[in-house]
């Protein structure tokens, strides 16, 4: 069963209010979720509000570092003002989600394949702001998962081969997906598109509306652009059929 904001609500009240927390602070036993060899998975308050009526479905491997700190202190501050948990849920998705460079990386991509004109946005930015109503945003493992306490990025170990790690996209991610209508699904790099398409190929999903070949955003990825323009034609095809 999911784990929500609502397990966890005493142990982020134990967290003292600060700007920014570090590893030392979150990555502990209250937000242990779950353990296998070198794999630790964590808790993040970042996959809980769903956007039913999105047509944008962006998939990531699973909330790094900075979305998990970025979450989990939207979530102190907003406990600190008794905010609703349903707001919490949303509001900690809308600041968690893609933060930071990763985000402006994904905005400027998808800008690049032409999904804004496709969408009638001047930018895709619009997604994350003020249209983020045509936006859902999800990881194949919907918390934070560090191996020998670094990001984990879907390869070592490789994702589609550990069965720990899958058990979260079959409990987890299929669910997510089954509340959403006819999206048009983006995953973020070959580990995410290597998975999705192994979910097409059992029938659990359909394969038709995955946009392959976007490369994974990060900074860290330094043939990004070059990725991009190399599929950036075929992308540019599936994007225009998909909205004729």
């Amino acid at each position: 069963m999911k784990k929500t904001i609502y397990d966890y609500i005493d142990s982020i009240k134990k967290l003292p209010i600060k700007d920014k927390y570090l590893k030392e602070d979150i990555l502990i036993e209250d937000f242990l979720v779950n353990e296998c060899d070198n794999i630790k998975v964590y808790y993040a308050p970042h996959n809980e509000y769903i956007n039913y009526k999105a047509k944008i479905f962006i998939v990531g491997i699973t909330p790094g570092f900075q979305q998990m700190s970025t979450s989990i202190k939207e979530a102190r501050i907003l406990l600190e003002e008794n905010e609703n948990i349903e707001v919490i849920q949303y509001k900690c998705k809308v600041k968690g989600r893609f933060s930071g460079s990763l985000r402006k990386n994904i905005i400027n991509m998808l800008d690049y394949i032409k999904l804004n004109h496709a969408l009638n946005l001047k930018s895709c930015s619009e997604l994350f702001y003020e249209k983020d109503y045509l936006l859902h945003t999800f990881s194949l493992i919907p918390y934070s998962v560090f191996v020998k306490g670094k990001n984990y990025t879907g390869h070592t170990p490789k994702l589609i081969n550990n069965k720990f790690l899958m058990s979260y996209v079959y409990e987890n991610f299929l669910c997510e997906l089954n509340e959403l209508e006819n999206v048009i699904i983006i995953p973020l790099g070959k580990a995410v598109e290597e998975v999705l398409n192994k979910l097409s190929e059992e029938n659990t999903i359909n394969g038709d509306n995955i946009l392959r070949g976007f490369p994974h955003p990060s900074g860290a990825n330094v043939n990004r652009l070059i990725q991009l323009e190399e599929k950036k034609e075929n992308m540019m095809k599936f994007i225009k059929n998909k909205f004729q």
